[in-house]
C-alpha cells in the first residue's frame, strides 16, 4: 500500500466517524441502467461488501434510461441515480434538492480510421461525423468550442453530423459510413481495440480551452434530504466508490469476475475497457467549483437553453463536499 493510499484511507475513516454510532444502517435505493459501465463498479461494491463496510447498504433497481431514472429520483421513488452535474445544476436552479458525488471523469475522443489522413479537426471539413447522443452531447460541445477557439474552425457548420445511439455510431465508424466518430468512452475503447485512432481527445480539448480536465462529469446524484437524514452518508458513498476502483486497480481477479458483463469480444477490447474505466477515476477531494463554473459557461455558449435551460451560473450546493 502506498503512503498516499494509506493517508486517503485514514481520511476516509475520519470522515466516516460522522455516521452516528448504533444508528440503523441506511439503505440507499439506486436506479441504474445495469447494462452500463457504472454497473461494473456497483456490482463490485455489492459483491465485496464495500457498501456495508462503509456503513450503508446499496439496493439497486434496473431502469430503462436516464430520463426514467431522473423522474424516479425527483419523485422520491429512489434515493440516487448516476447522471451529470449539469443536470444537477439545472435541478437545483429549479429548486429541487439533489447533490452530486463524483463517480467518473472518463470521456472519449473523436476517432478516425487508422489510415485517415486527418491530423486535426479542420481536416474533417466537408466530411461526415458520427456523434453518440444528441446535438447537446457535452463532449460534442467541448469539441465544437475547441475547434472554434483553438483551430478557428466551425466544426458543426463545416461537417455533416449523424447523431445516434452509441452502438449505432460504433457500427457506422467501423463500417466506414462516417469519416470520424465521437462516442462514449467505452465504445471509444472498443473502437481503439478495433484499430481506430484518436484524432482529438476530449480531455486534451478541455485543457486547451483553459478548463480543468480533472472536473468529473458523471456522479452519483443523491436526494439532499437523504444526505441530511443520514449525516456522513455522502462521504460513505464516495468511500465505497473509491474502494471499488482501488479493488479493480489492484486485483485482476476482480476484473475477471465482472468480465462477462463487459461483453468484450477480444482480449485487446477487454484491456482497453479496463484501462479506460480506471483512467476515469476522479481525483480525491472536493470538486473545484470555479473550474466547473468555467465549464458551465462553455456549455451555455454552445449548448444554449436546450442543454442548460435558464441557467446562467452555477447554483450553490451542486457538489457534495466532505464534512457537509
Amino acid at each position: 500500500m502506498t503512503i498516499m493510499r494509506a493517508l486517503a484511507g485514514a481520511a476516509v475513516a475520519a470522515l466516516l466517524s460522522a455516521l452516528p454510532a448504533g444508528a440503523e444502517t441506511p439503505v440507499v435505493r439506486v436506479a441504474l441502467q445495469l447494462s452500463g459501465t457504472v454497473n461494473w463498479e456497483v456490482d463490485t461494491i455489492r459483491h465485496y461488501g464495500l457498501d456495508k463496510a462503509n456503513g450503508f447498504s446499496m439496493e439497486v433497481t434496473d431502469i430503462a434510461g436516464a430520463p426514467a431514472a431522473q423522474i424516479a429520483l425527483v419523485g422520491g421513488e429512489v434515493d440516487a441515480i448516476v447522471s451529470d452535474w449539469l443536470w444537477v445544476a439545472r435541478e437545483r436552479a429549479a429548486g429541487r434538492d439533489v447533490v452530486f458525488i463524483p463517480y467518473s471523469r472518463a470521456v472519449g475522443g473523436l476517432m478516425v480510421p487508422a489510415d485517415s489522413a486527418a491530423k486535426s479537426l479542420v481536416d474533417l471539413e466537408g466530411q461526415k461525423i458520427g456523434v453518440a447522443g444528441s446535438p447537446v452531447d457535452k463532449s460534442w460541445l467541448v469539441l465544437r468550442a475547441y475547434a472554434r477557439k483553438v483551430e478557428h474552425f466551425d466544426l458543426a457548420g463545416s461537417t455533416e453530423q449523424v447523431f445516434g445511439a452509441p452502438p449505432l455510431i460504433y457500427k457506422a465508424a467501423l463500417d466506414g459510413e462516417v469519416q470520424g466518430a465521437l462516442n462514449f468512452w467505452n465504445f471509444g475503447a472498443r473502437m481503439q481495440a478495433a484499430g481506430m485512432r484518436t484524432l482529438v481527445n476530449v480531455d486534451d480539448a478541455v485543457a486547451a480551452l483553459g478548463l480543468d480536465p480533472e472536473t468529473p462529469l458523471i456522479g452519483y446524484v443523491v436526494r439532499g434530504e437523504v444526505l441530511e437524514t443520514h449525516p456522513g452518508l455522502g462521504e460513505a458513498i464516495a468511500a465505497a466508490s473509491r474502494a471499488a476502483k482501488d479493488k479493480l486497480a489492484s486485483d485482476p481477479a476482480a476484473w475477471e469476475r465482472i468480465r462477462p458483463m463487459m461483453h468484450a469480444e477480444t482480449e485487446a477490447e477487454f484491456q482497453a475497457l479496463k484501462a479506460g474505466f480506471l483512467a476515469g477515476t476522479p481525483s480525491p477531494g472536493a470538486v473545484d467549483e470555479k473550474a466547473a463554473a468555467r465549464m458551465l459557461a462553455i456549455m451555455t455558449e454552445f449548448g444554449g437553453a436546450d442543454l442548460v435551460g435558464d441557467l446562467k451560473e452555477l447554483p450553490d450546493g451542486v457538489f457534495h463536499h466532505p464534512g457537509s
